[in-house]
């Protein structure tokens, strides 16, 4: 068989290890590989280039793809669609694994029932992805936004600060509740509860009058209602880019104004997405990837490689896409625990 392999949507640490383990995987039975570049424009464009064992063997630690990414949507135009298919029916490719999160899956869930041999990987640092428990790149942006706030707990101790970290997660705050817990932050705020100011400025004094500073972990897409500052413009799937909100901004001017506490905020940004992958998703991403070789193999296509308990399973693309895995009521419990 011959496989295409492309990488979609942002990128995060492990997608190179999940690039690897389809190559070798594949290779193992002597099949070929060629990556699209540049996530689902190198599809429609017709941007490729082989890929060999010898090249992907060293590749696991790096962060970034080797492939390229963009936020392209193959299928917004039925001309683009229609270049899609005819590109991979010229090239000849028998399996195309498609590692992505929602908008690269549901691209490929598209595919799928337009008869297009095509199996699915999970990624995003976000874990936003149902169907699957983990998604790689999430263990390593959540590993990054735990040291920052660390970083910022000595500032905000030595000036007697509050300071609030704005992390990435636009619908789901997964990212968000892993750095609060981890880093015991006095006050995490996600997109699946409603704001509340009142408590949000008890939390802020509370602290500080304790010992003196506090810390605060926000996800960028909370809503906050009217405020200052305005949104940003939109990809080609329809959602707003989230950077130019400045939430973790307008959060401590509101602290500041509300408490008279000297508030301070930081934004990591793509700080998050780069990096070398920690151990798990180093061992995620390659199980995956050598997941949806076999899935592939077995004619299963139309099908995700997720990670289900200890197992790694294939799964419609239908159970994955489309739905956002967003913090569920029993993990807001356990943050509410250590926040009261």
């Amino acid at each position: 068989m011959k496989f295409g392999i492309l990488t979609g949507g942002g990128d995060c640490p492990g997608l190179n290890a999940a690039i690897r383990a389809v190559v070798l995987r594949a290779a193992r039975g002597g099949h070929t590989a060629v990556g699209y570049l540049d996530g689902w424009k190198g599809v429609r464009d017709g941007l490729s280039r082989p890929l060999t064992s010898e090249e992907v063997r060293p590749i696991l630690q790096r962060g970034g793809t080797i492939l390229g990414s963009s936020r392209t949507n193959p299928f917004a135009r039925e001309a683009d669609a229609t270049r899609v298919a005819e590109r991979l029916r010229a090239d000849q490719i028998d399996a195309l694994i498609a590692i992505g999160g929602d908008d690269t899956l549901s691209a490929a869930r598209e595919l799928a029932r337009r008869g297009g041999h095509v199996v699915g990987v999970p990624k995003t640092m976000d874990n936003d992805v149902a169907g699957t428990d983990w998604t790689f790149g999430f263990h390593s942006a959540v590993d990054v936004a735990v040291d920052a706030v660390e970083r910022l707990r000595d500032t905000a101790a030595s000036h007697h600060r509050a300071i609030v970290l704005e992390v990435m997660g636009r619908h789901a705050g997964w990212v968000a509740l892993a750095t609060g817990l981890a880093s015991g932050a006095d006050a995490t705020l996600l997109p699946e509860e409603p704001y509340d100011e009142a408590w949000l400025m008890e939390r802020v004094r509370s602290a500080t009058q304790a010992r003196g500073y506090a810390l605060l972990v926000a996800s960028e897409g909370i809503d906050l209602g009217p405020r200052r500052g305005s949104a940003g413009g939109k990809d080609e799937f329809g959602h707003e880019l989230l950077g130019e909100r400045e939430v973790g901004a307008e959060l401590a001017r509101r602290i500041e104004q509300a408490t008279g506490v000297e508030t301070r905020s930081a934004q990591i940004g793509h700080i998050q997405r780069g990096g070398s992958p920690e151990l798990f998703d180093r061992i995620l991403a390659t199980r995956l990837g050598a997941g949806a070789v076999d899935l592939a193999l077995a004619g299963r296509f139309g099908e995700v490689a997720v990670l289900n308990g200890a197992d790694v399973v294939g799964v419609p693309l239908d159970q994955a896409v489309g739905t956002t895995k967003v913090v569920t009521p029993d993990w807001l419990d356990l943050l509410h625990t250590f926040d009261a």
